[in-house]
């Protein structure tokens, strides 16, 4: 799919198609629509399957627990509704666009090893036992969503177009019309104009309604497929933290890399430098005074200098006006120090943890570096103040726009850092601007 870059050479939003008829009338024979229809006339074959081993072993299993083979006929029932679990999900995502994840491997909680140790590691797996639950309470819902839908379906269309083939009753089957009710002395066809026309009127309601009916029964599979056979909640949070944790230990190495880069490159080479040329300035001390003086007249200015990265290296680490005066003159000294002009404004009633406060520090200072080295911006504003408990910053200016937390990009990295600390990014950024940068940081008393 080709990419629209716009004048700017940014990408710009793909525009959203424009339909002739309603979503009402486009409904009936929307591919969304079909695909549902059919993930319902699969559920009840599936469903069969899946309830039939599901009692078979469960049973069988309970029976046989006096004696050795119940645990393994339990634990192979339990590995056969997981396969079943994966058909599920598989043909949720294709079917009803729901991308559920799978709940983590058995041989990640198998530490035994050996086949009892995959026994066991199934029967204490809470996922296996929600896959064996979901092959039982499916059946009945699926014989009830099989049903209604293909009746619904059949019965629609074929009151809408019945005229289409209403000449057929009388031609083929020796009647009026359809018939619609029949005693030994009565019988009632629809076969004038105007009942073909109410029967049609009928069949098109139908036919409208039908689709909404069978979305809602999908959204109750979806949300079957996604509680019963997604990973539990816990699962989710202890993966989410395990992420996390890398990201910190990733940030944390690069910070070191970069400090001991920093050391290497600037202040120490130019002590080592310094000390070389007051070794020379001690060496001609008596034999040329004037040549000395104006060595160390140089070292001085190579002290100086050094002395200033070093500073600079340590605002970098954690500079001394956040630990000594807060955010509000941290941050207005970051804003001194941006090429466009920045407003500040901090409403804090009192300074969060130092580890909130460091990073709300460094995510300002990072987003004005953005500001003054890409937006071409002719001003900036920052705010920061506390909702609940989440401290929120805002860094807006009027630049150029199109920033992204695309893959690769400065900001990505920054939303990483703040997803470790269960923050938030959220970036504004059209092509031609403005941009507004909101982060969310939870709060944390000293």
């Amino acid at each position: 799919m080709a990419i629209d870059y716009g004048d700017h050479g940014y990408p710009t939003a793909p525009a959203e198609p424009h339909h002739r008829l309603p979503l009402v009338l486009r409904a009936p024979l929307s591919g969304r629509t079909w695909r549902a229809f059919l993930y319902l006339q699969l559920s009840l074959p599936i469903s069969i399957a899946g309830f039939t081993w599901a009692v078979t072993t469960v049973s069988l299993g309970l029976g046989l627990l006096v004696t050795f083979i119940g645990l393994p006929v339990l634990a192979l029932g339990l590995a056969g509704a997981r396969v079943l679990g994966t058909v599920e999900r598989t043909r949720a995502r294709l079917l009803l666009d729901a991308d559920v994840e799978g709940p983590l491997p058995v041989q990640a909680e198998n530490r035994n090893g050996g086949f009892m140790g995959w026994v066991w590691a199934l029967l204490k797996s809470g996922a296996s036992w929600r896959h064996m639950v979901y092959a039982v309470v499916q059946m009945p819902w699926a014989i009830c969503t099989f049903a209604a839908s293909l009746i619904l379906q059949i019965l629609g269309w074929g009151l809408f177009l019945y005229p289409a083939y209403q000449w057929m009753y009388p031609a083929w089957w020796g009647q009026p019309g359809m018939q619609v009710f029949s005693d030994r002395t009565h019988e009632i066809y629809l076969d004038n104009p105007f009942e073909v026309a109410a029967t049609s009127a009928v069949g098109l309601v139908i036919v409208l309604a039908t689709p909404w009916l069978i979305h809602g029964m999908a959204t109750m599979d979806r949300v079957l497929v996604k509680t019963l056979l997604g990973p539990s909640k816990l699962a989710v949070r202890v993966a989410r933290l395990e992420q996390d944790r890398g990201v910190v230990v990733d940030t944390a190495a690069a910070d070191l890399r970069r400090i001991e880069r920093d050391l290497h490159d600037g202040a120490q080479a130019r002590l080592v430098a310094l000390a070389m040329d007051l070794g020379l300035a001690k060496e001609k001390l008596l034999e040329d005074p004037e040549a000395a003086a104006k060595m160390v007249d140089e070292a001085h200015g190579e002290v100086k200098i050094a002395l200033q990265e070093l500073r600079d290296l340590a605002r970098g680490i954690h500079p001394a006006v956040l630990t000594d005066r807060g955010l509000d003159a941290a941050l207005s000294s970051v804003a001194g120090r941006c090429t466009v002009p920045v407003e500040v404004h901090v409403d804090l009633d009192r300074r969060p943890a130092p580890a909130i406060e460091g990073i709300a520090y460094f995510t300002v200072s990072e987003l004005l570096q953005n500001v003054s080295k890409h937006s071409r911006a002719r001003g900036a504003r920052v705010e920061v103040w506390r909702s609940g408990n989440r401290v929120m910053l805002q860094v807006w200016d009027d630049g150029r726009g199109g920033a992204s937390t695309a893959d690769g990009s400065g900001l990505a990295g920054l939303a990483e850092r703040l997803r470790s600390v269960d923050g938030l990014l959220l970036v504004d950024s059209p092509a031609g601007g403005p941009t507004t940068v909101t982060a969310e940081l939870p709060w944390r008393d000293r």
